[in-house]
């Protein structure tokens, strides 16, 4: 959506038609809410950049016929090593050689992701907020290999899509999530040692931090399973670090398929 949005045009991929029916309407539907506020005085201007986006997408379920012509390919699927390295490694086969390849993740290491292609120079992090349209910031990350113009080019393209960039190297979570994640984890156990309520401790982070969420109902807003896949995978890179260490109470609730809001319930309880 912010690509198209910015002029670039884009071809968004999935797994199936139904799938891609479901994200346009979405895309729409977000447009239609920004154009509110954006063209408030001027509905006929916002009509406008409305179809003007659409026009800028299309979409497709075959990726490998769609890299041929392409000049960035952002991966945002999901967060499972194997099945990323087996996606890259098939379009790197079939994209130009000026081609940059950039991942979405926020947990995984880029080097790893590079090294399954053959433009390890043309490989970077690109690591957008949820929710895209509002958040303000991508991680910009560098591997060991990235060429300086790979990481110019990624910069530039963030600027070009409204966003502010800032620049990490490729460490376990970057910036924001090397951070947040521990916090996060911390507010657990802080409450499985029964040193205070969920309630009061999220209460606490928002009146007291000037957080817009506590800890808790960031938790369930991201998904349990998320957080845990995360931890887990820190966890194995470095089992020594306490801030690392899994939780047994966010292992239960994973365990009862209470993943946070996405199933009505997580940590609270969502009609």
């Amino acid at each position: 959506q912010v690509a198209a949005a910015s002029g670039h045009t884009v071809v968004l991929v999935d797994q199936s038609d139904e799938i891609l029916k479901k994200s346009t309407k979405g895309i729409e539907e977000s447009l239609k809410r920004m154009t509110k506020k954006k063209f408030a005085d001027k509905p006929e201007a916002g009509a406008e950049f409305i179809e003007k986006t659409l026009k800028n997408l299309t979409t497709s379920t075959d990726a490998v016929a769609v890299v041929h012509s392409t000049d960035l390919v952002i991966e945002a699927i999901v967060e499972n090593q194997e099945v990323k390295n087996e996606l890259f490694k098939r379009l790197d086969k079939f994209a130009p050689e000026h081609t940059i390849f950039a991942s979405n993740t926020s947990s995984l290491q880029i080097t790893e992701l590079a090294n399954s292609t053959t433009r390890q120079d043309r490989f970077g992090g690109l690591h957008f907020f949820n929710p895209v349209p509002m958040m303000k910031l991508v991680e910009v990350i560098k591997t060991p290999m990235t060429s300086q113009k790979t990481f110019e080019l990624l910069m530039d393209f963030s600027k070009a899509v409204g966003k502010s960039p800032v620049s990490c190297k490729d460490t376990p979570g970057f910036i924001v999530n090397r951070l947040l994640v521990p916090y996060m984890m911390e507010a657990v156990r802080l409450f499985e040692r029964g040193d205070a309520s969920k309630e009061d401790i999220d209460v606490a982070m928002k009146l007291g931090a000037g957080y817009p969420m506590g800890p808790f109902e960031l938790l369930d807003y991201v998904g349990l399973d998320t957080s845990k896949y995360i931890i887990d995978g820190w966890h194995k890179l470095d089992p020594n670090n306490p801030l690392f260490a899994p939780s047994p109470l966010l292992n239960k609730l994973v365990e009862e398929k209470k993943l946070g809001k996405k199933t009505g319930e997580g940590f609270y309880k969502y009609k």
